[in-house]
């Protein structure tokens, strides 16, 4: 880390709001990335959060950071950053749009808290479904849309990276690939720009002499689109792919580094206006910023507007 930046850490302080698994996990991450100074954890069982923080605090040793239980929404005042994990989880067989109404209602108490208290904060949404979350924040907290970030398909890109490293035999950081729309049931690969070592994957699989087969690809984008689903099957929750995640928003926004993430933002998309979703943006000190719009061809516009009219259908449900 620059010199400039490492001394920029030493101011930065974020506060997660709820510490369940995904909340603590990205407590952990953070404190062993060295990105902050300050983590505070704000839930409402604070007993539990107390005993995270004191776990946390021993591992401190190795990271320079302090790890505290905030008392109250006033703990989020000079915040960086406030990520908001809170709300129910998903559970076995649910999508993520089930969710929609204890965690609408959730978030009509605290992000208006939240944003009193921190009124220069960036938030960083992560709560289900986040795409109709990430919309409400910006509606009650009153910021600027840059200001409101959902962790969005930056989860899902990784995870169809990684899909599509193991099927060409390459490090998934050397896949140019990125899942769009909703973080759900209607996301959409770009397959149209997919690339590996600057060609697209046909050519890349043709100079490689191996076969290029769409329906082993649609495998990859069809086992990116379950992987929660059977992640929560499996052990009843996702938390380290996520927690990473939202790390790697954060990073660029501490350093100002200008990083390119899928995360989602409210915008129009596809002629279907005031509606969250993910796309790729610039993360900066300032927030997501949309300064280049995505080429899709002609059938990823179509299914852009479906997954863009299929969650502003859950925005109307909630009015």
């Amino acid at each position: 880390m620059p010199a400039s930046n490492a001394a920029n850490v030493r101011s930065i302080k974020i506060v997660i709001v709820g510490a369940g698994s995904v909340g603590v996990t990205t407590a952990y991450a953070l404190l062993l990335s060295g990105l902050a100074a300050e983590i505070v954890l704000i839930d409402i069982d604070t007993n539990r959060a107390l005993g995270e923080a004191i776990d946390m605090s021993h591992a401190a040793h190795y990271a320079q950071a302090r790890v505290r239980v905030g008392d109250s929404y006033d703990d989020c005042a000079g915040a960086t950053a406030v990520i908001v994990t809170a709300g129910v989880n998903q559970k076995p067989g649910q999508t993520r749009m089930d969710l929609v109404k204890t965690n609408y209602g959730l978030f009509k108490s605290i992000i208006p808290q939240i944003a009193a208290a921190a009124p220069d904060t960036i938030l960083i949404i992560a709560t289900n479904p986040v795409d109709v979350l990430t919309h409400a924040a910006l509606k009650l907290s009153g910021f600027p849309v840059e200001r409101v970030i959902g962790s969005g398909t930056a989860m899902d890109t990784t995870r169809f990276r990684h899909e599509l490293g193991k099927q060409f035999g390459v490090n998934p950081r050397n896949v140019h690939a990125v899942i769009v729309g909703e973080h759900g049931d209607s996301q959409l690969p770009v397959w149209s720009l997919a690339s590996i070592a600057g060609m697209r994957l046909r050519d890349y699989a043709a100079q490689k002499g191996i076969p290029y087969d769409q329906e082993v690809m649609d495998g990859c984008s069809q086992r990116t689109k379950d992987a929660a689903y059977e992640i929560i099957q499996r052990k009843g929750k996702t938390n380290y792919g996520v927690a990473s995640v939202l790390v790697s928003i954060l990073e660029p926004i501490i350093t100002d580094g200008d990083a390119l993430v899928t995360v989602s933002r409210v915008g129009t998309y596809a002629g279907v206006d005031d509606v969250a979703l993910s796309m790729p943006c610039k993360l900066n000190r300032a927030g997501a910023h949309q300064d280049v719009p995505l080429l899709l061809d002609e059938k990823e516009k179509e299914l852009l507007k479906q997954s863009a009219e299929s969650i502003k259908e859950v925005l109307r449900a909630c009015e």
